[in-house]
């Protein structure tokens, strides 16, 4: 641990697994106390990837207390403004303070036009992550400001957020609505040395990406695509030669944006991607 977050407290959301705990560890190693939300369960019905339980928001909570670091948890569906307010009041209410916010959670579908996807689908996309991250920022900021101190915000936006893919065009406008948010809310907020950035990762070895789902969406040639497979078309997105990232290099970027080293970077949107913006 070299302190970085030392004193200071964090509202991640989609904590339970993947990028979420990542972040929540990360920043826990380098000194910070967690308030960590998730919707532990399915974010649509008959969803096509596998989805978050309680028993892995658990687990992100005995890692972090594993540094000892504290860590406060609720299952919230970030759609449901009241209930993230209710959280994040709470764990400002046990932890004393709050000082960053990291509006990560997040989910994809894809594999139809835009002209055919249905109008709950494009609901739930937008309901999730581009709601869900105003709703986010809305329910931690009034902490950020009475503390006087300043502070962060990240939103996990996603490559998506900066260029566009066929057939999968809900979830590029919410991550592109997400960019959107970032600099409005930057410059509203900056007047009370608030910064709020984004974060635009590639694909990220995490259970929402390395699963039967995407697989067969980028390998509907085979029959049973394997990794092996995805990666064949994934590297292709990149000019690095690789298929992803793992979600400790986009922990790293969103440590640094919450930290003081970058306490005069506001509205910038920060790239993890291997180059995949270049192509």
């Amino acid at each position: 641990m070299t302190g970085r977050m030392a004193g200071k407290v964090a509202f991640i959301t989609g904590a339970a697994r993947g990028q979420g705990r990542s972040h929540a560890v990360r920043m826990a190693q380098e000194g910070a106390d967690i308030i960590a939300v998730d919707i532990c369960g399915p974010v649509i019905a008959d969803s096509p990837t596998p989805y978050s339980t309680p028993e892995d928001l658990l687990e992100t909570a005995d890692l972090v207390k594993g540094l000892n670091r504290r860590i406060v948890t609720a299952e919230v569906d970030v759609r449901d403004y009241a209930a993230l307010k209710s959280a994040v009041d709470s764990g400002v209410e046990q932890l004393g303070r709050l000082d960053v916010i990291v509006a990560n959670a997040g989910f994809g579908t894809g594999g139809v036009t835009l002209e055919n996807v249905s109008e709950s689908d494009w609901d739930d996309i937008i309901g999730v992550n581009l709601s869900g991250v105003w709703k986010t920022v809305k329910a931690g900021v009034p902490h950020l400001k009475s503390g006087g101190r300043g502070g962060s915000i990240i939103l996990t936006s996603s490559v998506g957020g900066l260029k566009a893919y066929a057939n999968t065009g809900h979830y590029i406008a919410s991550k592109h609505g997400v960019v959107g948010l970032m600099r409005a809310f930057a410059v509203e907020l900056g007047e009370y040395s608030i910064r709020v950035n984004s974060v635009h990762p590639t694909n990220v070895n995490t259970p929402m990406f390395m699963n039967d789902y995407t697989m067969k969406w980028f390998r509907p040639d085979l029959e049973n695509p394997g990794i092996d497979d995805l990666k064949v078309v994934a590297q292709t997105m990149h000019v690095l030669p690789i298929g992803w990232v793992e979600a400790e290099d986009i922990s790293n970027a969103v440590l640094f944006l919450a930290s003081d080293e970058a306490r005069y970077i506001t509205g910038t949107t920060l790239a993890v991607d291997g180059g995949s913006t270049l192509k």
